[in-house]
Formats: C-alpha cells, structure tokens, sequence
C-alpha cells in the first residue's frame, strides 16, 4: 500500500475533506474472476468484527461478480486485503442476458433495527442494467430478495421500471417518509434515454422534469411493512428527484456514493459527478469523461431536501492509478466503515483498482 497522498480540495459549503492513503486491492495475477479489474465496493461488519470489503470482481467479456475480501488493518488503517471467495454471481435469469451477465456495483447498508445488512446492486441482465436487492446477517451469506420494483406514481406520467437504473443506496435508519410516517428511503439514478433499447425511441422524462441529465431520486417504503416483512423492501414508492447536477464536475450526471452517515449537519451523502463527453450506446471504452467526488448534507427532518452541496469536489483523478484503467479517469466512492473512530471511505480507481481515503471533518 502507498503512503498518505494529501491531496485534498475542501468544500466550503459541506465542511469534510478526504485524504488519500492508497490501493487497498488489485486484481490477483492468474486469478479468472478478476482478470478485467476490481472495483466499486461494498463493505460491511459481520457480528464478530471481522471488516469485509465486497469488490465488484470483472472476469473475461465483462462478467461481473460481488467477491468476499476481508479487510487487513494495520494500527487501525485498512492496508490491504484477504481473499474469502464470492459473495454473489449472476446465477438468476434476470442477470443474465444472451450476450452479457453481471452483478455490478454493490453497496451495502446495515440495518441495526432489523439487524441485516441489506445489499443493492445493479442486475445486467436481458433489459440492460436494473436494480436489485440482497440481504445477510453475517455480510459472508446473501439472500436475493429480486429486482426492485418501482409502484406507479400517476403524477410522473411515466413506470420508472422501464427505465435502467443505478447507483442504489438505503439509509441506515427509519426516516420521514413523504407522509410524515417512519420509512426506509433509497437513493437511485433513473436514466432517461430508452434508445439503448429500442432504437430511435429516445428520452422519455417524467412529468415535471425537463433536465434530462442522470441525477440522484428518492423512494421510500413504509417502515412497518420492512418489519413485518424483509421482502417490502422491494416494492418502493413515494418517488422524488432529489438532486441534479449543478457544478462544472458534476456536468454530466451525478449519482450517490456509500450510504450517507449521519453527521452534525444532518446526513452526509458523498457523490459522484462526472464531466467529458459520452457517445451514444454503452461502451465505456468509448467515454471520456472525468468522475470526481462530491458531497452533500441533506436535511435530517426531510431527506430529500439538500442543504448543502460540495460547489468543488472533494477529490478528482490524480493518481497514475485513478488516470489509467479499464475507464480512465475514474474516482469512484461506494463504501465507507467507521474504524476505531475513524471513517474510511472505499472507492474505484479508473474502474481497475480500489483505493481508500480518510474522511475528515474541517473544523
């Protein structure tokens, strides 16, 4: 692992700043599962302490798979990694379509009240990319609950389930829902343009939006129905955009990080924004783009109002690491873990490597 890189842009308008401290995991020479790269993590603490890392493992033709990795600390800083297998594979049919496969992109929030870990990830399946859900009580053991199914909200004018999706992460915790009543909220990013499906059909937006750029929604379920029954979790309503994007980084599109931790100032959500030029069709070899990180406090009375927003990333591709890869040009934040008092956050690096920073109040 590399030593302390300080290089940090403080938001004045969010006060946390992340420094990083190097490649926490590179793909394995000889290592099938991960000879296109790992990536984009999740994390999670199984009941007997042990810290996980799940990375987001590219085998040959862009098959993705959810790996175990245990995470070595070293004086309490995250050095490195131990192998554990594979958490989850695209085994379902709906993961899988005739020509790719994959789960991608795992983030994973603990839900202490329920005493689950609850897993979103993105199925590449027949339909392209959509969102789905897994839970675990010891972050090693995954139990699919299935893809997530958006109700019908009238006043958009549109189904959200015919739309790709990504970047799915719950609160850790109960909050307000749109009725004022307890609610389990999940953060997404619908994507507007059908043309990667149908050719010629192009972008369809919801009632009300005319910014057709990704950005980051919000929907709820009903806590008591969670507590009654895990597999609500999937049935989400109460739709709302949250955020778009608004700064030069974020130019393009925006989507949320690692699940937002609850801060002084409300809740902290880190972000992606992503600036360039992206060709139509979804080739990422294609793209060149930049992805830099950012942050936002959102109200703890209503989430899905912002208060705050980074108008300067906290952190841009600097790095050889985080400048070439499989998509160069990439600081991607899924993960975070509170580590003897302090936050560590696990990110992708040019969609290749992991890497992880400090994250740190300003005072």
């Amino acid at each position: 692992m590399s030593a302390t890189v300080e290089t940090t842009v403080v938001a004045s308008s969010v006060p946390y700043k992340l420094t990083r401290l190097g490649v926490l995991m590179s793909p394995e020479p000889g290592t099938e599962f991960e000879v296109e790269g790992v990536l984009n993590p999740a994390s999670g603490k199984a009941p007997d302490g042990t810290l996980y890392l799940l990375p987001r493992m590219v085998a040959a033709g862009n098959v993705s798979r959810v790996g175990l990795a245990e995470i070595v600390l070293t004086a309490g800083v995250p050095t490195g990694v131990q192998r554990r297998g594979v958490a989850l594979a695209p085994e379902e049919g709906w993961e899988r379509g005739i020509g790719n496969a994959g789960v991608e992109d795992p983030r994973t929030t603990y839900f202490p009240h329920l005493g689950l870990h609850v897993m979103t990830y993105v199925a590449y399946g027949p339909l392209g990319p959509r969102l789905a859900l897994a839970v675990s009580e010891d972050v090693v053991h995954w139990c699919r609950l299935g893809p997530v199914h958006f109700r019908y909200q009238p006043g958009l004018d549109t189904d959200l389930n015919l739309f790709p999706n990504k970047d799915a992460v719950f609160f850790p915790e109960p909050v307000a829902g749109p009725d004022g009543e307890p609610a389990y909220a999940m953060l997404h990013r619908p994507m507007w343009d059908l043309g990667w499906f149908r050719p010629g059909e192009g972008v369809h937006l919801p009632a009300g939006v005319t910014d057709d750029r990704p950005g980051i929604w919000i929907s709820y379920v009903p806590a008591t129905e969670v507590e009654r029954d895990i597999e609500a979790l999937v049935e989400l309503r109460g739709h709302k955009q949250l955020a778009l994007p608004e700064y030069p980084y974020e130019q393009l599109k925006i989507g949320a990080g690692p699940p937002p931790i609850r801060v002084e100032e409300g809740w902290l959500l880190l972000h992606h924004g992503v600036t360039g030029t992206i060709p139509d069709g979804w080739d990422p070899q294609t793209q060149q783009v930049s992805y830099g990180a950012g942050a936002m406090i959102l109200d703890p009375d209503d989430v899905s109002s912002v208060l705050a927003r980074s108008a300067e990333p906290l952190m841009v591709p600097e790095l050889a690491d985080e400048r070439a890869g499989a998509v160069s040009n990439v600081v991607f934040p899924t993960a975070i873990e509170r580590i003897q008092g302090q936050h560590y956050v696990f990110y992708g690096m040019a969609d290749a490597k992991i890497g992880v920073a400090r994250l740190d109040r300003v005072s």
